[in-house]
């Protein structure tokens, strides 16, 4: 059996608009939750029951563990869409990449000029077009969230406090000082907002991308029992990666929604 390659196949053509096996496993997860919201919409009642029991249960368990980080049930409900649809999303994609067949159900095309089985499935987070498109929208929407709580001066000088180095020159040299060195921490600031971008995205799919070559490699040793303890290991990896996922931008999206220095001014009130 072949090793997966690193880059997702393309399988087909919409026009000029390359589809990747990758880019269908998360189309179907897209359409997963699309049909579940829409039965679960259609038949909601007072007393829920089935389906609905189960989407509700799910909804409160996130809602609650998010409340736990950001302490407050207003911005819980806020970060909620945005945390639990990259929870949810990550896990089916990765758990659906454990069903007999991805990788393994294709057709014969080309491929970096070579003839090869090209899968029809992929795990949509082993393409790192995907992670990274996921971690972007993440770390933008931090900014978002940060700007419409904060405002535009408060959020901004974060990461270039202009505004402190005037207001430090009433203040004395010493002010200034402090106000001119927070001005390049700033800098360092955006600096980590690219390695965010990067680091999600990569561990995300460094993760999914190692399991699938593990899995591929254990059934070309040995197709029968082997590789069973090694898919469940992958189902434990997969779950613990849309948490991590989803709980770091819960943490980026808590810390951009709170003024800067916040815990300083609050700890000063306090021992006054």
């Amino acid at each position: 059996m072949m090793i997966p390659p690193a880059a997702a196949e393309v399988i087909f053509h919409i026009g000029t608009f390359p589809v990747t096996n990758a880019l269908v496993n998360g189309w179907i997860a897209v359409a997963f939750f699309v049909i579940v919201a829409s039965f679960v919409s259609e038949r909601k009642a007072l007393v829920p029951k089935g389906i609905q029991n189960i989407a509700e249960a799910v909804v409160e368990f996130m809602l609650a563990e998010i409340q736990k980080v950001t302490g407050d049930a207003i911005r819980a409900r806020k970060f909620l869409p945005i945390v639990g649809t990259i929870f949810l999303f990550i896990l089916f994609s990765n758990w659906f990449g454990l069903i007999p067949g991805t990788g393994s159900i294709g057709v014969w095309g080309m491929h970096n000029g070579e003839l090869a089985l090209l899968p029809l499935l992929r795990p949509a987070a082993s393409d790192l077009n995907l992670t990274l498109a996921i971690a972007l929208f993440a770390v933008l929407a931090t900014h978002v969230f940060g700007l419409v709580a904060l405002g535009p001066m408060n959020h901004f000088s974060k990461f270039v406090n202009v505004r402190g180095i005037f207001q430090s020159i009433r203040r004395g040299p010493m002010a200034i000082v402090v106000a001119i060195i927070e001005f390049f921490v700033g800098l360092l600031e955006i600096i980590s907002e690219i390695a965010k971008v990067l680091s999600l995205s990569l561990r995300l799919f460094g993760n999914i991308f190692a399991g699938e070559v593990l899995i591929t490699v254990m059934i070309g040793l040995f197709a029968y029992f082997l590789p069973i303890p090694f898919i469940f290991l992958e189902a434990l990896v997969g779950i613990i990666q849309a948490t991590v996922f989803a709980m770091l931008t819960l943490a980026y999206l808590t810390v951009s929604t709170e003024a800067h220095g916040s815990g300083e001014h609050e700890a000063v009130a306090a021992h006054h």
